[in-house]
């Protein structure tokens, strides 16, 4: 076996890589750039070696400094993870003829499938279905248009390099490929070095499935699976689950045959997979057609292992190592049920804006497995980390599972109320409300999930009067507390609340009349209907309040917030007034403070690069027409004009960089 593997990528995933390796016995070694000197996948590897500056194209896609850093550390194999060089055939072959093992397939499939065009090529060569399209080289806007036209609306535009979710659009009419034609090349070109763009056929109420196979050097290839990653936004994956809840057996079947068979054409080891879109109104396994083949490991991973039992990262290090494969496709058994979901930097309730800055405090779920189910936190960030603007925007992955698919939503529920996360914005109170939408409970996704079930962004998972009835018990538990210990009158009395009191609690509008009395270690809650029995201890300060109301627990996060309590539970932070009897009454005079009218500026909506300004001082403008274009995270967002209006001042020119809420424009 290896004796050393250095990790050529950051973050969670080598930390992930690492793990593996040091169950195997296998030293590791780690690289990074300036922004991750302290990171902990610097901190856990056996070595680290320094790269260069923060921005990737200075760093981690250097592969002459990795290959310099394998060769000093000694070792023997370079596991890429992914993104970064993990899909680079020069990367793979430089491994090779520096005798270093590449911990992946062999550059001749990362060749081959690498390129949208030709890998749909070989697909059908290989008889696989594949999505109507044009799959030869467009040469401008005005082909672009007539190819669209011929294949018929809508169509999708990617980059024939891309991935991730970088450098498509979708184009509902001829105008919509006139604007991003051009910048889905240069998307392609930023993301991956290469402008190509291929059209092809979107298929209308989408589900996209993938199949996660393994091979060895010796021929051969098992498929383990599918997975289901129809939750995207802007065709980033969210959610990903194994198995689908759409898929039959049948189905699996022909999609795996149809994946192994590409596989074995372009003579495909390690482990890899085949992304497939298929109709959602189609059970009879004929409706579904080849995407892509990811000639790497998947950020998903995790669910599949979670169902067959399998690491397979030590499988792919088996593999590069020359060992066979020690199971065939028989041997193959899928137990139960697992969920991912993606923990990102972004603002949900801004439109999902990208978020920078500190980890001031992070604190995830602790993990557990048992006969009940599991839960797993895939990161490589500790409290005090740094989210960069030069990197993807995940945080962590939280993985649960169970025997049935509701438990390892149940779970994904409860263990993201453990989530703690302060400092930057994030996405798990949206998280939680996919994870409880009836929607998804049922198994009707679609690519489409979050646009037709969010239309108007996001506002908060909705609470149940049970919840509320429950988050307002939990607001005179921690008030009475909190005065308690203010007042010294009465404190702490073996870890319970000791002490009574009569509270008016107002959340979400709704007012309770609520009274709290402490019996032999059980808080009893009255009012408002049944009486309520809380049994739990906060200490004033701590953020989370794990508790346990008429016996089912609850994890509430507690903040003291502008006079009130900040309550989040359940997908959605409240503001929880509590407050006694004879205060109560006279609140209501309180004068409502009136925000300032932002209507006539248009705002920066997250941090970036103003790439384009259409527009100048004097210019009239019409709703819906583009005025400038924010470049973040190598990604291009258009901003266009809510409504008609002339140009009064341009505050930034091309080339300038913007705070988030950056008055780009102002209007007469």
């Amino acid at each position: 076996m290896f004796k050393k593997i250095l990790v050529a990528n950051r973050g969670e995933i080598a930390c992930r890589v690492m793990r593996t390796a040091k169950k195997m016995g296998i030293a590791t070694v780690a690289v990074y750039s300036d922004a991750d000197a302290r990171a902990p996948h610097v901190l856990m590897a056996d070595e680290a070696v320094r790269l260069g500056p923060a921005p990737a194209a200075e760093s981690y896609l250097k592969a002459e400094l990795i290959l310099l850093a394998a060769k000093e550390t000694g070792a023997d194999c370079i596991h890429p993870g992914y993104g970064f060089l993990s899909e680079r055939e020069s990367f793979a072959r430089a491994c090779a003829e520096a005798g270093i093992a590449f911990v992946g397939p062999p550059p001749n499939a990362i060749a081959a499938m690498g390129d949208k065009i030709e890998s749909k090529k070989l697909a059908k060569q290989a008889g696989v279905n594949v999505v109507p399209g044009y799959v030869g080289e467009i040469d401008d806007t005005e082909h672009a248009v007539r190819i669209a036209s011929e294949i018929g609306y809508p169509v999708m535009m990617k980059a024939s390099a891309g991935g991730g979710g970088k450098g498509m659009r979708l184009a509902y009419s001829e105008q919509d490929v006139r604007e991003g034609f051009e910048a889905t090349k240069r998307e392609g070109l930023a993301s991956f070095g290469d402008d190509r763009v291929f059209i092809e056929k979107f298929i209308e109420s989408p589900r996209h499935i993938e199949i996660q196979v393994l091979g060895d050097q010796h021929g051969n290839i098992v498929y383990l699976g599918e997975r289901e990653c129809s939750i995207q936004r802007r065709h980033q994956k969210v959610v990903e689950e194994a198995p689908s809840p759409f898929v039959t057996p049948e189905m699996r079947k022909a999609m795996g045959e149809q994946a192994v068979a590409l596989a074995r054409a372009v003579g495909y080891y390690s482990a890899g997979t085949v992304e497939l879109i298929v109709s959602g109104t189609d059970t009879t396994g004929a409706g579904f057609y080849f995407l892509e083949m990811n000639t790497r490991l998947q950020v998903e991973h995790p669910v599949t292992e979670e169902i067959t039992g399998l690491d397979l990262v030590e499988q792919m290090i088996r593999v590069a190592f020359g060992e066979k494969l020690a199971f065939a496709q028989d041997d193959v058994t899928l137990t139960g049920w697992a969920i991912e979901n993606r923990v990102y930097a972004e603002d949900p309730y801004r439109g999902f804006l990208p978020s920078t800055g500190r980890l001031v405090r992070y604190r995830p779920p602790v993990e557990m497995r048992d006969e009940d189910g599991v839960t797993r936190v895939d990161d490589g960030v500790t409290e005090g980390s740094e989210i960069s603007m030069f990197y993807d925007p995940m945080i962590a992955k939280l993985v649960t599972w169970a025997p049935t698919r509701a438990a390892a939503a149940d779970r994904q529920v409860a263990a993201l109320d453990r989530f703690r996360i302060d400092g930057i914005g994030h996405n798990i109170d949206f998280l939680s409300a996919i994870m409880q939408h009836p929607r998804f409970r049922e198994g009707a996704l679609t690519t489409g999930f979050i646009a037709e079930e969010y239309p108007e962004g996001f506002e908060g998972a909705p609470a149940s009067p049970g919840l509320r009835r429950k988050l307002a018990a939990v607001g005179v538990a921690i008030d009475i507390e909190r005065a308690s210990r203010a007042s010294q009158i009465s404190g702490q009395l073996n870890g319970r609340i000791s002490g009574q009191g009569d509270r008016v609690v107002t959340i979400d509008g709704e007012r309770f009349a609520l009274s709290l009395e402490s019996l032999g270690g059980v808080q009893l809650v009255r009012g408002a209907g049944d009486p309520m029995e809380l049994i739990g201890h906060w200490r004033p300060g701590e953020p989370l309040f794990a508790v346990r109301i008429d016996d089912e627990p609850l994890t509430v996060g507690v903040e003291r917030k502008s006079g009130a309590w900040r309550l989040t539970a359940h997908g959605a932070s409240h503001r929880v007034e509590v407050l006694p009897p004879h205060v109560a009454q006279y609140r209501h005079h309180m004068i409502e403070k009136i925000p300032p009218d932002l209507s006539k500026f248009l705002l920066a909506p997250m941090p970036g690069l103003l790439t384009r300004l259409h527009v100048a001082p004097g210019d009239k403008v019409e709703a819906g027409q583009p005025l400038a274009v924010v470049e973040a995270m190598k990604m291009e967002n258009i901003l266009r004009a809510e409504r008609a209006g002339v140009v009064k001042a341009a505050n930034f020119g091309p080339g300038e960089s913007l705070a988030v809420d950056a008055a780009i424009l102002e209007f007469e």
